[in-house]
């Protein structure tokens, strides 16, 4: 069967992966995953048909470009074996343990926020979490100082968060982009960083039991007597 390779790359996180998710939408492809290669560059990568891979990067780039973060794509009929082989461009799509444990974002939509800067991701992060209904599922860093907080929850929750995380962000550093994404695919879905906590089934924490001691009851002594 004839297969190509699309390629488009951004420069931040959020805007990789609403690239992905446009060419998810637009197209039969297949999602390989994102190479991170420093200074903030990221690149998606699928799989498919030549002409379902032209229509997907088609996407991809539109959409990198409403939001100012394209930096460059490419479509690769027929790969050969040896580029397969040493690159990370095969069809081999990471098998990810939260596949069964995590819950899916069915009728949920995501939001990404990405900072230059650790202190306005935090500051940005707690803002969303007390704004609305919202939970945070991932980070991401790809350099330069570039880090990305994913959260989750219903459409009109996480716009309202995000709105709320850009207005810290900016007040306590640097904002760089942002993304909200109604209904992510299950594909998309597999090739976010969900924390490994969320994953876990939580144990019972066990607390050393109080232990009560009895006191006696207090004896009155009789009075002494005084000595004659």
């Amino acid at each position: 069967m004839e297969s190509a390779l699309g390629l488009v790359s951004t420069s931040s996180y959020p805007a990789i992966v609403g690239t992905a998710d446009a060419m998810l939408k637009s197209a039969g492809v297949l999602l390989v995953g994102y190479e991170k290669v420093g200074g903030g560059y990221c690149t998606a990568v699928v799989r498919g048909k030549t002409s379902d891979v032209r229509l997907a990067v088609e996407a991809g780039v539109q959409t990198a470009k409403e939001f100012g973060q394209l930096v460059t794509s490419s479509i690769i009929p027929r790969p050969l074996a040896n580029l397969e082989a040493v690159l990370p461009i095969n069809s081999r799509i990471p098998r990810y343990a939260r596949k069964q444990a995590f819950s899916h974002f069915s009728n949920q939509a995501i939001g990404l926020l990405e900072t230059r800067g650790f202190p306005a991701l935090v500051g940005a992060s707690n803002t969303m979490l007390r704004a609305a209904e919202v939970h945070l599922i991932g980070y991401e860093k790809i350099g330069a100082g570039l880090c990305t907080v994913i959260i989750q929850g219903h459409v009109a929750d996480v716009i309202y968060a995000i709105d709320a995380g850009m207005k810290e962000a900016e007040r306590i550093g640097e904002l760089h982009a942002v993304m909200v994404i109604p209904r992510p695919l299950d594909e998309l879905e597999q090739s976010l960083p969900i924390s490994p906590a969320l994953l876990e089934v939580p144990e019972p924490l066990l607390l050393p039991s109080l232990v009560r001691q009895e006191v006696g009851e207090l004896l009155e002594l009789p009075a002494k007597t005084p000595e004659r």
